[in-house]
């Protein structure tokens, strides 16, 4: 029985990025700024152009979501910051126990969607962080 050594490695860690998500002042604009200059497609979810290779398993293809949101937008809420980053992790539960066990604020329970769990924290300096283990 031969199994690839990262498939039996279930550490709750960060394995890649997800997401990068920003405010615009014109998100009509921006949109098209990015379209017209760096052939950036967008759509609702935000521009899954964005795909990789999982080293590990090499068969995967991993995206990353890429979105502008309007000045203001509450999903970035409670941080002040003009971006948030999201995260691609394995095994979320252990991962949030782990930021409990260290007095991470969490500003949310994970929630389960067709396409994997997420959950939303708070960084040091009060950035807001989401974790995403995309469904298999």
């Amino acid at each position: 029985m031969s199994q690839k050594l990262a498939d039996l490695d279930t550490t709750p860690k960060v394995t890649g990025i997800g997401g990068v998500f920003f405010y615009t002042d014109s998100l009509s604009a921006a949109k098209d700024w990015y379209t017209k200059n760096l052939g950036i497609e967008i759509n609702d979810w935000g521009s899954s152009s964005f795909e990789s290779r999982d080293l590990n398993n090499p068969e995967q293809t991993n995206s990353l979501q890429w979105k502008p949101f309007p000045k203001g937008d509450a999903y970035f809420a409670p941080s002040t910051k003009d971006f948030m980053i999201n995260y691609r992790v394995q095994n979320l539960e252990g991962l949030v126990r782990k930021l409990q066990e260290n007095g991470v604020t969490l500003l949310d329970s994970i929630a389960t969607y067709d396409y994997g769990k997420f959950v939303h924290l708070i960084d040091l300096e009060g950035t807001k962080i989401e974790l995403w283990e995309p469904t298999e």
